[in-house]
């Protein structure tokens, strides 16, 4: 087991515990009203807060969507906190994940379309978590519309990816799983964004408690990488580090000479992506089976 396992864990476990916490202190500083209230006013009299409890008179305004939820302060600054850190792990989780698969010999297109997926999850996470919709109303919105498609196309290339580099029984089981939070995400966001375009409070609220769904399901699904990452040594981390490098140096050889890699007298092709060589299960914790690193491997013009 490595120290890498805490990392998905901690996503999950930071991000759903803080997007709850700026929920109860929206509903506490009567920012939003809570999630069970079903009943909105188109206007609402001004009304004396009471300490403690939640607004007793709602409008539109304060349907508690995750993002209205982190609009004012002292919540907006926890939010911007979770967005910005949230992003980084996430960024981690992506880069590492990424690493192992290569490592598996399983570098294939799905691999770079997860990981660049999964980046843009998270820069559209700094743009929430940092544009608060009652400030910077476009940017956010334009965030939000990054976040949650890439977010939701990240577990769909994982759940491939999970089911192409399984070898035992229990790393299929760990695939079904995957698929069920996969498609429990796309119908809370597909549900979200048709509700959310409509004007009826009822249709307002429960795109709130779809968007909800949508991001803690997609939270759950990066904490599972916990599973795969007891198997993450440093040569996983060389692994997705070597290949990046040679594919920037394969980058700069076509573009200067046009005629892609020439191997040289006595050189061998590079094991990655096509080699054969015993894998274990992604899952497990012993020692990975690493690829053929040697500098002598690949001779480059």
């Amino acid at each position: 087991m490595t120290a890498w396992i805490v990392l998905p864990v901690s996503l999950s476990a930071f991000s759903i515990t803080g997007i709850w916490i700026v929920y109860a202190m929206a509903v506490m500083n009567h920012h939003v009203c809570p999630v069970e209230n079903w009943s909105y006013n188109v206007t609402c009299t001004e009304e004396m807060p009471r300490p403690g409890f939640p607004k007793t008179c709602c409008t539109i305004q304060d349907i508690p969507l995750i993002s209205k939820c982190g609009s004012f302060p002292p919540e907006s600054c926890l939010f911007s906190l979770i967005g910005n850190v949230g992003a980084f792990m996430v960024i981690m989780v992506c880069l590492l994940r990424y690493a192992q698969v290569i490592e598996h010999s399983h570098h294939c297109w799905l691999n770079t379309s997860a990981l660049v997926s999964g980046c843009t999850n998270a820069v559209g996470l700094v743009m929430v978590g940092n544009f608060q919709v009652d400030h910077a109303k476009s940017l956010h919105y334009v965030g939000a519309g990054v976040a949650f498609p890439a977010g939701l196309l990240f577990v769909c290339l994982q759940c491939v990816l999970t089911y192409r580099v399984a070898v035992t029984a229990l790393d299929y089981w760990m695939a079904h799983c995957r698929v069920a939070l996969a498609i429990g995400a796309m119908i809370s966001l597909v549900f979200s964004g048709v509700f959310f375009i409509h004007e009826s409070f009822v249709l307002q609220h429960a795109a709130a408690i779809c968007e909800w769904v949508f991001t803690v399901d997609i939270l759950v699904f990066y904490g599972t990488f916990t599973y795969e990452f007891g198997s993450v040594t440093h040569d996983t981390v060389l692994a997705g580090l070597q290949h990046v490098y040679q594919q920037h140096h394969l980058h700069l050889h076509h573009h200067h000479h046009g005629s892609g890699i020439v191997l040289g007298p006595g050189a061998r092709p590079s094991a990655l992506g096509t080699g054969s060589k015993g894998l274990k299960s992604p899952g497990g914790s012993s020692t990975s089976t690493h690829l053929n690193c040697t500098p002598e491997s690949i001779a480059m013009l």
